[in-house]
């Protein structure tokens, strides 16, 4: 029997709502939502609700990385009927309850990759790999993977988590947030210059733990598979985790309106093969997406090769 893959998604997370013309709005959700449910992955999804937060607060987790500043005024912006943290990133009254679900959905994720040995995508948003210590920033409010990976060092057996970020932008908070501790490694490729302007490829961290990867313009599968063979898979495998977080951006496809690279859908099956290779099980957060149907696609290709 093919093995199932959970998914891990609600309906309040369309109620962070950042505006009619925001790019990272709730419609991305829904795309992908339709594409899983018809697609021919379908019968082996196991979709869950995320853990409510009445049943699990994660604000302990969430404090371990985040400044008790920031927290608190993040909530008190969002009670206050919400505003702008920064030019691009939105507040509405329901946000910060949204945000602390969707960690609580990664922190799901993590359950259910290390005590259920199945893999799992967590369908959730706000994103959040630019969220660093003090504040949110491009779209972002807490540091998702960054809190998924030290949630997992909690659990027996995992004393290793390297996070893979694929997103076309630098995972400038998930970096800062990791780099110090020696047992999480931090890989990303991203599209270069582009935004946040970090992400160097001589920035390899406290302990050699990070692996930047910068990407030109109209990069294509062919220019990422190299990389993967080269570099990515080198560096993963070489540390050897017992976790594979994978920053699941979905904003370097072709029709993506936010970027310049030139991925197809599919070419992310190709990126979960590789993954494959370093750990059975992976864990995928959704990150940036910006076409629906490119976004929707790329998640649908992601999982096919779990599907065995």
């Amino acid at each position: 029997m093919a093995a199932a893959v959970s998914v891990i998604y609600s309906e309040a997370f369309l109620t962070h709502d950042t505006g009619p013309y925001h790019p990272e709005n709730g419609g991305r959700l829904k795309a992908v939502v339709a594409a899983l449910q018809g697609s021919a992955l379908a019968p082996y999804l196991t979709w869950q609700a995320p853990t409510a937060l009445a049943d699990r607060d994660p604000l302990s987790m969430i404090a371990q990385l985040h400044s008790s500043h920031y927290m608190e005024a993040l909530a008190q912006l969002a009670q206050t009927g919400g505003g702008l943290l920064d030019p691009d990133t939105p507040i509405s009254p329901q946000s910060y309850e949204v945000a602390l679900l969707a960690v609580n959905g990664w922190l799901d994720g993590v359950d259910q990759v290390v005590k259920a040995g199945r893999s799992a995508f967590v369908l959730a948003r706000p994103p959040g790999h630019h969220a660093v210590r003090d504040r949110g920033m491009g779209f972002c409010l807490f540091s998702n993977a960054a809190i998924a990976a030290h949630y997992a060092l909690q659990e027996p057996g995992i004393e290793r988590v390297a996070i893979l970020d694929w997103d076309v932008h630098h995972g400038n908070g998930t970096q800062a947030l990791v780099e110090n501790n020696g047992v999480i490694a931090y890989c990303s490729l991203h599209q270069s210059p582009a935004y946040p302007g970090t992400g160097r490829a001589d920035d390899q961290g406290t302990f050699g733990n990070v692996l930047n990867l910068p990407m030109p313009r109209g990069s294509t599968l062919a220019d990422y598979q190299l990389q993967f063979e080269q570099r990515v898979l080198p560096f993963l495998q070489e540390f050897n985790p017992d976790l594979l977080i994978i920053s699941a951006g979905y904003d370097a496809t072709q029709a993506d309106p936010l970027a310049g690279i030139s991925l197809q859908p599919s070419d992310f099956g190709v990126f979960t093969e590789y993954c494959l290779q370093i750990q059975p099980r992976l864990l995928f957060g959704l990150e940036g997406g910006y076409d629906y149907d490119a976004l929707a696609r790329s998640v649908v290709a992601t999982l096919q090769p779990c599907i065995r």
